[in-house]
């Protein structure tokens, strides 16, 4: 007979404690409803999930309104998870359908908020750094910004979040070797954008 895990059996259980928890034990305990699993979930993804949505969508604004209805979509279908991948990348490719949704809504010619990427800067960063930081990023969002939306979401799942090629495949939903096609192209072109700027990126 299979035994359940003992933190699947307990009635309640401390935040502080649930915190210390496995995400996979934590989805678990959100599949029996158990909102403070949930609260220790959000409070370990929702900055990554965050971030990711801010890159794909263009504006801090939307990307917050999306990352509640990714932690809504947890909510609900945590009991659907099945452990054929990490907890986070579940996550991230619940948030990759949800911009694919937008970017289908949005209508052509709708402008990307500049402040987003500026919302993401380290506050412990010196004025000369985030300075140095803000003139790379805006480039960098420029020669992005040339590519599709599919070869964006790419680098960014390879490079900000640091992906595997198979983690990248399961949240785009796609054959890992047309990620490494999709990332190859992506990464030569924003080679090829950023030398005409004079700048050579540190992470190609």
């Amino acid at each position: 007979m299979k035994h359940q895990h003992p933190a699947l059996a307990a009635k309640a259980v401390s935040v502080s404690f649930l915190e210390t928890m496995p995400d996979e034990i934590l989805i678990a305990l959100v599949a029996t409803q158990d909102k403070n699993a949930m609260h220790a979930l959000f409070v370990r993804h929702n900055v990554r999930v965050f971030r990711f949505l801010t890159r794909l969508v263009g504006d801090a604004a939307t990307a917050e309104d999306l990352v509640s209805e990714v932690f809504i979509e947890v909510w609900r279908h945590a009991g659907q998870f099945e452990a054929r991948s990490k907890v986070s990348t579940w996550m991230l490719a619940i948030a990759h359908h949800k911009a694919a949704a937008l970017r289908r809504r949005r209508r052509p010619g709708d402008q990307v908020d500049d402040s987003a990427i500026e919302a993401l800067e380290d506050p412990a960063d010196g004025p000369e750094l985030a300075a140095q930081k803000k003139k790379r990023g805006t480039i960098l969002r420029e020669c992005l910004e040339q590519l599709s939306p599919a070869h964006r979401e790419i680098l960014d799942l390879i490079y900000y979040q640091e992906r595997s090629i198979a983690d990248v495949a399961q949240i785009v939903g796609v054959p890992q070797n047309t990620v490494k096609t999709r990332a190859f192209f992506a990464r030569k072109r924003v080679a090829q954008f950023m030398a005409a700027r004079g700048i050579e990126p540190a992470w190609l």
